[in-house]
C-alpha cells in the first residue's frame, strides 16, 4: 500500500454539532516550521561545514546525488527535531522545511537523502575521519565561545563523565558492564561552564566499549581541550571536575603538572581512608542520633596511595550518616582528591556537587536527542550516530542560550522542541522569496522572535 492509496480523509459524523471532515491534503506544508531557527544556530558555529569537512569524499562522482554537507545536515536537522532513526528520511523526503535547511527549493527542490543512502552514509565513516570530525566539533564550540565572551573568561570548569548505552543486539565492541548490570558502550561526554554561567556546553562525545575503565581516552581528551581553551582564552583559569572513575596515578599528575589548573576529583574508599574518616564518621553517628536526622561532618588528610610514588596529596573528607523513614542509619564517607586551598565544606558543597548538574545534561542527551540509538552493527556507525546527535544538541544549546529571560530560557532540549520546531506552517514560493505561514496562536511566539532576532533575523 502506498500514500497515494492510503486513505487522507476522515469523517468524525457526530462528534461536534455538526459532520467534521479531517483531510490530509496539504501538500507544501510542514510540522517543523520553527526549525529554521537551526539553520540560523548553525550559521554561528559552522557545524554542518566543520564536520562534513572531516570527511573524504570516496564515492562515484557519477552516482552522487547528495554531498557529505547535505548528508551531514539532514541528520544533524534531522535528530534536533526528534528524528532519531534513519527509517525517518523517507518519510522526510519532500518535507518542505527540511529541503529548506539543507538550502534547497522547499518546494521544487530535490528530494532528501532516502534511508538505505543515510544508512550507506553512517556505515561508510573511518575511524580517522570521526577523529577529524571530534575535534572539529571542539573547535566549532571554543570558537563560538571565544567570539561570544571576546576571548575574555576569568574561569573555565571543564566537566568529563561517562554515560551507560545499552546495546540490545550484536554491536561491534558491545561488552557487559558490571556496575550497570548490562551490555552496553560507555560514551565519555565533556563539557564546558564559563565563568559563573548555568549552562555547561557540550563539546565533546567518545563512544566508547563497554568494558573500558571510565578513564579510558581521559587524558588525550584533557590535553586537546586544554590546548585549544587556552589559545582561545589565554587568561583564562580552569577547574577540571571529575567523578571516581577517574582518579588514577597518570590522571592526577597531569592535573598537578598543569599551570593555573585546580581540580576535584572523587576517590572511592579505601581502608585507609576510613581510618583517617573514622573520627568525623563517630562525630556524625552521635550527632544524628541526637537529631534523628541525616548529619554530616567535614574534615580532610594528606594521603599517599602507594601507586602515587608516595606523593601525598589533600583529600577532603564527607563523613555522613544517612537516615530515611523505616530504614537504619547508614554510613555514607565521601572523599575528593583537590589542590584547592578552600575549606573542605566549600570544596565539597559549592565546587564538587556543582558538577552533578551535568547529569540533567546528560539526560536530555538521552531523553530529548535519543543518544542511545546506537543501534548499528558497526563500532565507527554508531560513533558517528553519537557525534551527529552531539552536534544536534549544540544546535538547541544555542537556542537556549538565545532564549534569555524568556519562559524558554530552562526549557529541557525535548521541551524547547515541542515549543521553537514543532510549528505547523504552510510554505509559499515565489520568484522573490520564500513565505513561512505560522500560527498567529503560537504559545512561545515571543521567545521564538527574541532567538531569531539574536541570531540575524530582522523585523519586517
Amino acid at each position: 500500500m502506498t500514500t497515494e492509496t492510503i486513505p487522507q480523509t476522515v469523517l468524525f459524523p457526530d462528534l461536534f454539532n455538526r459532520p467534521l471532515v479531517a483531510t490530509f491534503d496539504q501538500q507544501h506544508a510542514s510540522s517543523d516550521g520553527g526549525a529554521v531557527l537551526l539553520k540560523a544556530a548553525d550559521r554561528r558555529y559552522g557545524l554542518v561545514d566543520g564536520l562534513a569537512r572531516g570527511l573524504i569524499e570516496d564515492r562515484q562522482p557519477s552516482k552522487v546525488r547528495h554531498t557529505l554537507e547535505d548528508l551531514v545536515a539532514q541528520r544533524i536537522f534531522g535528530i534536533a527535531c526528534g528524528y532519531s532513526d534513519a527509517n525517518d528520511a523517507d518519510r522526510l523526503a519532500d518535507d518542505p522545511i527540511q529541503k529548506l535547511l539543507l538550502g534547497r527549493d522547499p518546494i521544487a527542490g530535490m528530494r532528501l537523502a532516502s534511508q538505505p543512502t543515510i544508512s550507506r552514509f553512517e556505515n561508510g565513516a573511518a575511524s580517522q575521519a570521526l577523529y577529524r570530525m571530534g575535534r572539529e566539533l571542539a573547535d566549532c564550540v571554543i570558537d563560538r565561545h571565544r567570539r561570544r565572551l571576546h576571548g575574555r573568561a576569568k574561569r573555565i570548569t571543564i566537566d568529563l563523565d561517562p554515560t551507560d548505552d545499552p546495546t540490545h543486539g550484536a554491536q561491534q565492541l558491545t561488552f557487559f558492564n558490571g556496575h550497570y548490570d548490562s551490555w552496553c558502550y560507555l560514551p565519555l561526554l565533556a563539557f564546558l561552564t564559563f565563568d559563573d554561567e548555568v549552562e555547561q556546553y557540550l563539546c565533546a562525545a567518545i563512544l566508547r566499549p563497554g568494558n573500558v575503565p571510565a578513564s579510558r581516552g581521559t587524558l588525550g581528551l584533557l590535553r586537546r581541550l586544554l590546548e585549544r581553551l587556552r589559545a582561545a582564552f589565554p587568561k583564562a583559569r580552569f577547574l577540571v571536575r571529575l567523578d571516581g572513575g577517574f582518579a588514577t596515578p597518570e590522571i592526577l599528575n597531569f592535573l598537578d603538572a598543569e599551570s593555573r589548573l585546580a581540580y576535584v576529583v572523587a576517590m572511592a574508599e579505601n581502608s585507609r581512608l576510613a581510618r583517617f574518616a573514622e573520627p568525623a564518621m563517630g562525630e556524625a553517628r552521635t550527632m544524628t542520633a541526637a537529631s534523628g536526622q541525616t548529619e554530616h561532618v567535614y574534615t580532610e588528610a594528606r594521603y599517599a596511595a602507594r601507586t602515587w610514588r608516595r606523593r601525598e596529596r589533600r583529600v577532603v573528607i564527607k563523613a555522613e550518616v544517612v537516615r530515611l523513614a523505616g530504614r537504619d542509619p547508614r554510613d555514607n564517607p565521601r572523599f575528593v582528591i583537590t589542590n584547592l586551598p578552600q575549606s573542605p565544606r566549600f570544596i565539597y558543597e559549592r565546587v564538587y556537587c556543582a558538577r552533578g548538574d551535568i547529569e540533567n545534561r546528560i539526560k536530555e542527551l538521552h531523553d530529548g536527542l535519543q543518544i542511545g540509538r546506537t543501534s548499528c552493527c558497526r563500532f565507527w556507525a554508531n560513533q558517528l550516530r553519537v557525534l551527529l546527535t552531539a552536534a544536534a544538541y549544540v544546535l538547541m544549546q544555542e537556542l537556549r542560550l538565545r532564549a534569555a529571560r524568556t519562559a524558554c530560557a530552562r526549557t529541557q532540549v525535548s521541551g524547547l522542541r515541542e515549543r521553537l520546531l514543532k510549528l505547523g506552517v504552510h510554505v509559499v514560493v515565489s520568484v522573490r522569496r520564500i513565505v513561512l505561514h505560522l500560527p498567529t496562536a503560537t504559545p512561545h511566539l515571543n521567545a521564538w522572535r527574541q532567538i531569531a532576532l539574536a541570531l540575524g533575523a530582522r523585523t519586517g
